[in-house]
């Protein structure tokens, strides 16, 4: 058997695992989903919230207490952007800004008890998203995506402390 791989080269046809790029076309649409069925079950929590705001909440709960830039260089956005989605959570209940106990100067970020409410609301619920996702798949099809996600984890923690790739 053949196939026309991206860039036109006809080869043999090999699993998918073994060409990375075909791999990656072939789980585009899954990721794709993936997302949709994480953001519905996000919307269905008790407070509803933008996937930016959720990503800051999210930020916060692996991070407690970042300051403003500590929040903005972890999400990737200005101070700005960062200070007014901070106001908007604050306004909500769901952060809290206090004085850092040892530089005054400097303002700490945290959720509230709402904040860790909301987020548990939201994890159960992905949770119980995936877990019916996951239930309707064959055992050992579950098993090789969890191995597989394993895998994806992991390159992606080592690709963190790597230095980037410079052409």
């Amino acid at each position: 058997m053949f196939v026309t791989l991206p860039g036109g080269a006809d080869g043999p046809a090999e699993r998918s695992g073994d060409q990375p790029r075909v791999g990656a076309h072939e789980l585009a649409d899954a990721v794709e989903r993936l997302a949709n069925l994480w953001s519905l079950a996000a919307q269905e929590a008790t407070v509803q919230l933008s996937p930016h705001q959720l990503r800051a909440l999210r930020t916060l709960e692996t991070a407690p207490e970042v300051n403003l830039t500590g929040l903005a260089a972890r999400m990737d956005i200005g101070l700005p952007t960062a200070s007014r989605l901070c106001d908007r959570l604050e306004a909500a209940g769901l952060l809290q800004r206090a004085l850092h106990p040892r530089d005054r100067r400097e303002v700490q970020l945290r959720l509230t008890g709402q904040g860790r409410l909301v987020m548990g609301d939201v994890a159960r619920r992905r949770a119980q998203a995936l877990a019916e996702a996951l239930a309707a798949m064959e055992p050992g099809e579950r098993s090789a995506l969890i191995r597989g996600m394993k895998g994806f984890l992991s390159s992606q923690r080592e690709a963190h402390f790597q230095p980037p790739h410079t052409s």
